[in-house]
């Protein structure tokens, strides 16, 4: 079992920045890719970014690419998402996924969840 405990989140105006941090306990936090994804009301869960279990490879949705960077420090169990020029329509609830294996861009292949954290901007 992997645990993963989403924070971070926030208020913030258009234009400004949060970043948002996913800590992992439990298995060997190295051993798994991550992922991260949010969802608005009424809405599926949007693929976000991805990162392979070394750091070496990331991947990035459209919605995203050039605002959003996301990072890992394996020594620390921890996953980060850098979100920059922040828009009312990223407002959601966040979460962090883990995988072992390859990285995924939709939600089904990851095996654990984070509760997830409110992310809310205003214009």
């Amino acid at each position: 079992q992997v645990q993963l405990v989403e924070s971070g989140g926030g208020l913030v105006q258009a234009g400004g920045s949060l970043r948002l941090s996913c800590t992992a306990s439990g298995r060997t936090f190295s051993n798994y890719a991550m992922g991260w994804f949010r969802q608005a009301p009424g809405k599926e869960r949007e693929f976000l970014s991805a990162i392979s279990w070394s750091g070496g490879s990331t991947y990035y949705a459209d919605s995203v690419k050039g605002r959003f960077t996301i990072s890992r420090d394996n020594a620390k169990n921890t996953a980060s998402l850098q979100m920059n020029s922040l828009k009312p329509e990223d407002t959601a609830v966040y979460y962090c996924a883990a995988k072992k294996g390859a990285t995924a861009n939709y939600p089904n292949p990851y095996d654990y969840w984070g509760q997830g954290t409110q992310v809310t901007v205003s214009s």
